[in-house]
């Protein structure tokens, strides 16, 4: 299957969804590329007797009930992008299986959330968690508090730096999306002291020797972002080191900001991403959509 550039986003009809319909359709805008809005449905077995086929009737009656819901999305989408391309994908069974199977062939999959843990009704860790863990393209996931307001609607792209393999690709991405917004970038990494593995780490270290340390971060930094400045040279790229942990500082730099991206896990302070409670809180507590990639899937 080829890769095509395209924005796909799930719909459900719930407010949440509604709220990622507006993001996908805006971002697609500004990307120049096509929006799939896609939904599914299951035939609930309390319908029917164990061991009984469905009636014809009831199929057709659940397609009805998701196209109603596609086409109230394609009208949302409308509004903020009335001759942006749009196309649909309605299918019988899972929304993960249908999410995970259109991810192979896109540039990135958008998903509502309701912010404290809940996704077309289900809990944070059933089909959000399940596609943001095992898709092929990156992830957003829009909580219901993440609606793009006049004060987020320019503002940067926030991307967490740790050194990684996968987060020398979230970066790349993030570069790929400030440039498509024209917005600025900023690239966060962090550390701890106890992260210091020196044997005179800590305060024996001295100020001076704490100046140090944290000037070889920047400089590294800077080695790792300078490739993507030279490939992207219309984004302007603010570079920021701190000691603090992930969650907070990723989550106080993208208060206003229009986008955040991690990689799905990583080294250091993102060990554990999506596997953890460090994934989780940054899921639920990020003041702004928030985009997940993950490493490179080796070919098969």
């Amino acid at each position: 299957m080829s890769h095509q550039d395209l924005v796909i986003v799930a719909v459900d009809g719930g407010e949440p969804s509604n709220n990622a319909v507006r993001w996908a359709a805006n971002t697609a805008l500004k990307r120049g590329v096509p929006l799939q809005l896609a939904s599914s449905y299951t035939m609930p077995q309390f319908l029917y007797a164990e061991g009984m086929v469905p009636p014809q009737e009831l199929f057709d009656d659940l397609q009805n009930e998701c196209m109603n819901k596609i086409e109230a999305a394609r009208a949302i989408a409308k509004e903020v992008a009335p001759d942006l391309e749009i196309g649909h994908t309605v299918a019988e069974g899972s929304p993960i299986d249908m999410l995970l199977n259109l991810s192979k062939d896109a540039t990135m999959i958008v998903m509502g959330s309701r912010g404290l843990g809940g996704l077309s009704g289900m809990v944070l860790g059933s089909v959000s968690a399940a596609v943001v863990a095992h898709a092929s393209c990156p992830v957003v996931v829009v909580r219901e508090d993440n609606a793009v307001t006049d004060r987020t609607k320019y503002g940067p792209v926030v991307v967490g730096v740790d050194g990684s393999d996968v987060s020398v690709k979230a970066t790349e991405v993030a570069f790929e999306e400030a440039q498509a917004r024209g917005a600025e970038l900023i690239a966060v990494h962090t550390y701890l002291e106890n992260h210091v593995h020196e044997p005179v780490a800590g305060a024996i270290l001295g100020e001076k020797g704490w100046e140090r340390f944290e000037q070889e971060r920047r400089e590294k930094l800077e080695q790792e972002l300078a490739p993507l400045e030279a490939k992207f040279p219309d984004v302007k790229a603010t570079k920021v080191v701190t000691q603090d942990r992930p969650v907070r500082a990723l989550v106080d730099h993208a208060k206003d900001a229009q986008l955040l991206i991690t990689g799905s896990h990583g080294r250091g302070g993102f060990k554990g991403m999506l596997l953890g409670s460090t994934s989780r809180a940054l899921l639920q507590a990020a003041p702004c959509p928030m985009m997940v990639v993950r490493p490179e899937r080796l070919p098969e």
